[in-house]
């Protein structure tokens, strides 16, 4: 199920994913809180095929918003790597907690990624 089943819970949410290959996915983004609300930015989701029983690692944001640090600073400006999905992205190392005690879905998922730009 994997990719697939993230792609049709995040059209269920009335996101239009798109499957780039290589576990890849991503999608337009209108942040919804924060001091970045109203901005339209790309999230893009590396996949892997055991989706629901582990979360994607964290979220691949385009345009970059932030300078590359791979250090263990806190949030924001901490883990933000390189991205898989080009040069104008940027992967923020942010797993998510205890997705065990969750219900698994990309609804709870995407919750966090609206908590880390909340918090930016």
């Amino acid at each position: 199920m994997g990719r697939q089943e993230f792609i049709n819970e995040l059209q269920g949410l009335d996101y239009d994913p798109q499957d780039l290959g290589e576990n890849r996915v991503a999608f337009r983004y209108t942040v919804p809180v924060g001091r970045l609300a109203g901005q339209e930015v790309s999230l893009g989701f590396l996949v892997a095929d055991d989706f629901p029983a582990n979360p994607p690692s964290g979220p691949h944001v385009s345009p970059r918003l932030f300078p590359l640090n791979s250090r263990a600073d806190p949030h924001p400006n901490g883990g933000v790597h390189t991205s898989p999905f080009g040069d104008d992205w940027e992967y923020w190392s942010r797993p998510f907690p205890n997705w065990s005690d969750t219900n698994r879905s990309v609804r709870t998922y995407m919750a966090h990624v609206r908590h880390l730009f909340d918090t930016l």
